[in-house]
């Protein structure tokens, strides 16, 4: 017998061209999005610079003067204005609602779902809470007029029919910041659970079998297998949505609001809006942009620092 080993030959470098002709159609379907984003997320950044000049629409953004204060005239406007000031806190206030109600409702409801022994009845509850996630928040408000209108919609009629009195769940301050978090809730826990749903399948069945056989229940279970297994899902998604503390949807306030409630509910979105698209300032509002771009890296920048020291992966 021969004890000798035979040499290992060299593995040999593939060329770019064998690599390419072998893998040409992923590139293909990759330059798709890349071309999107290059078209409307980069090329649209050269005209960040109109926050620093004195926009005109006559004129080039390469030709525009340099705003008073050294270009930073827009951005001194911007805080000195009271309508900004408050978009600014109620954008913040109504996210970290969001965070506080919103965020926590889909980690359970994946627990619930991930507890269920009927597939068939799971199904049809993943469907039902799935549904909401494609309707337009116009609509979603039309069944909110629907429901609690003061005075036609259906609950205030149950209320009134009780003898008790109108819920102003659509046009009082406190109400209406209560109706707009669980409207966001009822739209999104379902789908927000795909992605936890997806991590909980990928924890091995056999850390079930060994606690089932140290006599561990369902909450046991839920508490020392489950949620340590998508505990790093939880810290990415949870960085992600601490990145847009300051970033606000527009058809989401701009749906719901009205004259009674602009106190709450004027946000970034709906200010940049009314000022810059409805008052020509565009100077004005790119500047406000900007700031909400900025402040939202930094915050992204921090949660993802905070949750590297505390051991987990974050999102780089």
């Amino acid at each position: 017998m021969n004890s000798k080993k035979q040499p290992i030959a060299p593995r040999r470098k593939t060329s770019f061209k064998v690599y390419m002709k072998r893998y040409w159609q992923l590139y293909a379907l990759l330059s798709l999005p890349l071309l999107y984003l290059l078209i409307f997320k980069y090329v649209p950044m050269i005209y960040i610079q109109i926050a620093f000049k004195k926009y005109s629409i006559v004129e080039s953004v390469w030709k525009l003067p340099l705003a008073k204060n050294y270009g930073f005239e827009y951005f001194i406007k911007a805080f000195k204005s009271k309508d900004f000031i408050l978009a600014l806190r109620n954008t913040v206030g109504l996210n970290l609602l969001d965070l506080v109600i919103g965020f926590p409702a889909p980690i359970i409801f994946a627990l619930i779902l991930n507890e269920l022994c009927f597939k068939r009845f799971k199904k049809v509850v993943q469907t039902i809470a799935y549904m909401p996630h494609f309707l337009s928040w116009v609509i979603i408000y039309g069944l909110a007029l629907q429901l609690f209108a003061p005075s036609t919609g259906f609950i205030n009629m149950i209320l009134n029919n009780l003898g008790m009195e109108s819920v102003p769940f659509l046009n009082e301050s406190r109400h209406w910041v209560a109706t707009y978090a669980g409207l966001g809730v009822w739209q999104n826990f379902g789908w927000g659970s795909i992605v936890y749903l997806a991590a909980i399948a990928g924890i091995s069945p056999e850390l079930y079998e060994a606690a089932s056989v140290d006599g561990a229940g369902r909450f046991k279970k839920m508490w020392h297998i489950t949620l340590p297994g998508i505990k790093p899902t939880i810290v990415v998604l949870l960085v992600m949505n601490l990145g847009n503390i300051l970033g606000s949807n527009f058809d989401r306030p701009f749906a719901l609001q009205n004259n009674l409630v602009m106190d709450v509910a004027n946000v970034i979105s709906t200010y940049v809006y009314k000022v810059g698209i409805k008052g020509l300032q565009f100077s004005l509002t790119t500047a406000v942009g900007l700031f909400q771009s900025v402040v939202g890296v930094f915050f992204l920048l921090m949660a993802n620092w905070i949750s590297r020291k505390l051991g987990e992966r974050g999102i780089w």
